[in-house]
């Protein structure tokens, strides 16, 4: 029996030792959990005038990823998504996914008795689609919209970077979201600033970029007159690839929406990547031509070709689709291309490619920071963020180095050739002198030779000329004889019509020769008896030039009034002659292809003619057919 009571009492102290060790264990496990909640806990951003500028950074911000995109403010305030923000690990949150949409919540701890305007700023000027929802104290939420997808216009202050006015009229603390929604990876820098602060940094801001794109202008008006002073490619294709990084750096800056299309935000889908395609292409067109690579490295010659054609074919793909654009890590491939060639080109001893090699390799590390910065190797920072842009000034004033020591060069083989070109013709100066001299005896005796033989030749000369004179004399007086023979033949002895037609072919010879037979004795008009005349309105016709009369060639001849050619009627005619009025109309169809009607009615007119006229043409001999002709 007392055993039992001693082991009932044991087993009930056993029982009481694990109960208060139980609570203690929960006690523990209470505090740690509510130590590690206030660890956790979102620390406010309290503005404070004292403190003109706040970036918001590690436990100021929680984070919440949406996969869907779909999800509105009006889902975020609830407890269900609340419980599933998370604290941000970095300094700089970015976003991770870019189909996925990023929701920010950080607070605001509001102090109406601050003297100052405040606002609140986003950096990233790349942000295609940025809403900021404020809390109006209660449970409602007025949506802000920002980004590189609205007008320019439509932002408050005309600046690179998104602003927001902040009521500061009390002294809440009002929580604040974000959401981001970009398809290139984007950094959420949320910054509270005095309003007279950001206007003297963002001045200071502007200036620095004057300064930075007045060194591009400078830097392409330089190459520019270079290029027009020397004619060379290499000058034009690098103010190309100046204009092209320019144009990059405005992009990324949010100079170029601002300045150059605030009109048109889509081409903030293209601007990066045709900048970048324009400064990588005349890149490396300038590395080819400026270390004359086709004949000093064929080699990287076909490389820097081969990469130009692969990179022209990535440009054509990223304009189908537009999100290949974000690879801009692929810029790193031609850079190490043309950094390969100017090594390789400045160890063949070309001295002006050392400065390509170095600016090529400062512009190397400079992307080689932005992919650690990518890859959240380094802390980010505004050395960092500007990394790319300092080495791009540093590149473009070693590649002005480069130029203006190969124009050096070029001087100095210009002056040693020049030099070389006065000694040679010093040199060439006095043999000249001396041949001069030997030719001058030469010359001299070689012309008193000439004048005496010119003197000889002079004489014969008019000889020649006179016995030329004779010659064209006696050559014209034996054309107009074979002219007068042949003509003579012709209508006296029996020829066929295409020998006839080589001597009259066609009716201005017909008419001239019977304005010769017509007129052989002179004119005189048969009005009135003029002999002076002009030519008439027909060929070979006259004009008296006292009473008007204009008589033809063929009037008072046979063939007035004629219808058919008048070089077959004459040859009719001689037919006719020829024949002695005996060939038939039937045999001149035949041989002047005329119809036998037309034949027999002019046959029969100058058979007529002819009887009449028989005793004067026997009289006349050779020349008696002429007799025929006129009336």
């Amino acid at each position: 029996m007392q055993d039992t009571f001693q082991f009932i009492y044991g087993k009930a102290g056993i029982i009481r030792s694990l109960k208060s060790l139980k609570l203690i264990t929960i006690g523990l496990c209470a505090t740690i959990l509510l130590f590690a909640g206030k660890i956790r806990a979102q620390v406010p951003l309290k503005i404070d005038d004292n403190t003109p500028h706040q970036l918001f950074t590690y436990n100021q911000i929680d984070i919440l990823e949406d996969p869907t995109g779909k999800l509105g403010i009006g889902e975020i305030i609830t407890s269900v998504y609340q419980h599933q923000f998370k604290p941000n690990k970095n300094r700089i949150p970015k976003n991770e996914h870019q189909a996925s949409a990023y929701w920010y919540r950080f607070k605001i701890c509001h102090n109406e008795a601050s003297q100052k305007k405040w606002i609140l700023e986003f950096f990233d000027q790349s942000i295609t689609d940025l809403k900021l929802y404020v809390s109006d104290g209660f449970t409602s939420y007025q949506e802000n919209s920002f980004g590189t997808r609205y007008d320019f216009a439509n932002r408050v202050y005309e600046h690179k970077n998104f602003t927001y006015d902040l009521n500061n009229n009390s002294n809440k603390l009002l929580t604040y979201y974000v959401r981001i929604k970009c398809d290139n990876p984007v950094s959420a820098i949320f910054v509270v600033r005095d309003f007279r602060w950001f206007l003297g940094y963002a001045i200071s801001e502007y200036f620095i970029f004057g300064l930075f794109y007045g060194m591009i202008f400078v830097f392409c008006l330089y190459n520019l007159l270079m290029y027009f002073a020397i004619k060379g490619k290499q000058y034009l294709y690098y103010v190309l690839y100046n204009l092209g990084i320019g144009l990059y750096e405005m992009c990324n800056d949010g100079i170029a929406f601002q300045y150059l299309w605030p009109s048109f935000p889509a081409l903030n889908t293209y601007g990066f990547g045709v900048s970048l395609f324009i400064s990588s292409i005349f890149g490396m067109l300038f590395t080819i031509r400026f270390l004359y690579l086709k004949a000093k490295s064929p080699l990287f010659h076909k490389i820097v070709l081969c990469t130009i054609f692969l990179r022209t074919v990535f440009f054509l793909a990223c304009l189908i689709s537009p999100t290949l654009f974000n690879f801009k890590i692929i810029e790193i491939i031609p850079l190490i291309v043309v950094f390969s060639s100017a090594m390789s080109v400045y160890r063949m001893g070309f001295k002006p490619a050392l400065f390509l090699v170095s600016g090529y390799g400062i512009l190397l590390s400079g992307f080689a920071v932005k992919i650690l910065l990518l890859l959240k190797w380094i802390p980010y920072g505004t050395l960092a963020y500007y990394s790319l842009s300092i080495c791009f000034v540093i590149e473009m004033v070693l590649v002005s180095f480069a130029i203006g020591n190969s124009i050096r060069s070029l001087r100095k083989k210009k002056n040693f050739a020049q030099k070389r070109i006065i000694e040679q013709l010093q040199v060439n100066d006095k043999l000249n002198q001396t041949l001069n001299n030997e030719l001058t005896a030469m010359v001299e005796s070689r012309t008193r030779e000439l004048r005496e033989k010119a003197e000889i030749i002079e004489a014969q000369n008019v000889e020649i000329s006179v016995m030329n004179a004779m010659l064209k004399q006696d050559v014209k007086e034996l054309n107009l004889n074979i002219e007068r023979v042949t003509k003579a033949r012709v209508m006296a002895k029996k020829v066929d019509f295409e020998e006839f037609s080589r001597i009259y072919p066609d009716k201005e010879s017909c008419f001239k020769y019977l304005s010769e037979l017509k007129w052989s004795a002179g004119y005189a008009c048969k009005k009135c008896g003029n002999d002076h005349y002009l030519n008439g309105a027909t060929p070979h016709a006259r004009r008296c030039t006292r009473c008007g009369y204009d008589e033809s060639v063929i009037a008072g001849t046979l063939f007035q009034n004629s219808r058919i050619p008048i070089n077959k009627a004459l040859y009719m005619l001689l037919l006719v002659y020829n024949s002695k009025g005996t060939i038939s109309s039937y045999k001149l169809s035949q041989i002047l292809e005329i119809r036998q009607g037309t034949c027999w009615t002019y046959n029969s007119k100058m058979q007529k003619i002819y009887q009449e006229k028989k005793d004067i043409v026997k009289k006349a001999g050779e020349e008696g057919w002429t007799k025929l002709i006129m009336e």
